[in-house]
């Protein structure tokens, strides 16, 4: 594996060109993949392959979205540290602060594709989603802007073709801010910790994903109390229950401008 190399201005990973036969003078760039050890308090929690950028929004988001701690001061420090195999988020928490989903320890590496790769139980796997409430009341027109703006957040899906985003929009389908990731669950994790270093209410927007929306994308976004989520494709019917258990609205994109809403 070659090292991650990093942005320092934008935090954005930089890709590599691949080897490949193709029509003359065509490069294409591919993303980087790497293992993501996680800590608290020096011990090993779960390993994500995951893209190398945004790492301190990744490891506060993770913990916020996987509950192990409720707040984001709880954290009181991360330290990105670079080794032979990957990259180590470590994070320091005071016992006291810990929740029970520090319980939740993976026993095998959690794959770009997968969000609960190696939980312990099926209690673990399907938590009960946290109730949440909306400051706003949900537009059709609103989301088929947002879901139109989403290439142009996007600057390292355009170069690699192979990143999924997870966006924060306004009321007004604005698009204030996205996080990229070749794992759709990390790119919702990466998101919730850019919003909460930010200090952003979950309850006056909502949050778009340029991927199906699998359950696990549900629990996060209720964990975090964002009220409503967005996807390129249809729920699958448990994301659906998950997200009418916890008052959430879920949209999906029908055809080429049009939204379904989902209560």
């Amino acid at each position: 594996m070659s090292n991650p190399v990093l942005d320092p201005v934008s935090g954005h990973a930089h890709s590599r060109p691949a080897d490949g036969v193709g029509p003359a003078g065509t490069v294409w760039l591919v993303a980087e993949e790497v293992p993501v050890a996680f800590e608290y308090n020096k011990r090993s929690h779960a390993v994500m392959m995951a893209t190398p950028a945004d790492l301190e929004d990744f490891a506060l988001g993770f913990s916020l979205c996987e509950e192990i701690v409720g707040a984001a001061a709880e954290i009181e420090g991360v330290t990105i540290r670079e080794e032979a195999e990957g990259i180590v988020l470590s994070m320091a928490v005071d016992r006291r602060h810990l929740l029970d989903g520090v319980k939740r320890r993976r026993t095998m590496e959690g794959r770009s594709g997968c969000g609960l790769c190696g939980v312990s139980s099926l209690a673990s796997a399907v938590r009960r989603p946290r109730r949440v409430t909306a400051s706003f009341a949900p537009s059709v027109a609103a989301i088929a802007a947002a879901f139109a703006r989403l290439p142009d957040h996007q600057p390292m899906n355009r170069a690699n073709r192979s990143l999924h985003a997870a966006a924060w929009c306004d009321p007004d389908g604005r698009i204030l801010m996205a996080r990229e990731d070749v794992g759709r669950h990390n790119a919702l994790d990466k998101l919730v910790g850019a919003l909460a270093r930010a200090g952003t209410d979950p309850s006056g927007g909502f949050a778009l994903m340029s991927s199906r929306c699998s359950f696990e994308l549900v629990q996060k976004a209720a964990t975090f109390g964002i009220p409503m989520l967005a996807s390129v494709s249809a729920p699958t019917a448990l994301a659906l229950n998950l997200a009418r258990d916890a008052g959430m609205t879920l949209a999906a994109r029908s055809g080429r401008d049009g939204v379904m809403l989902f209560h």
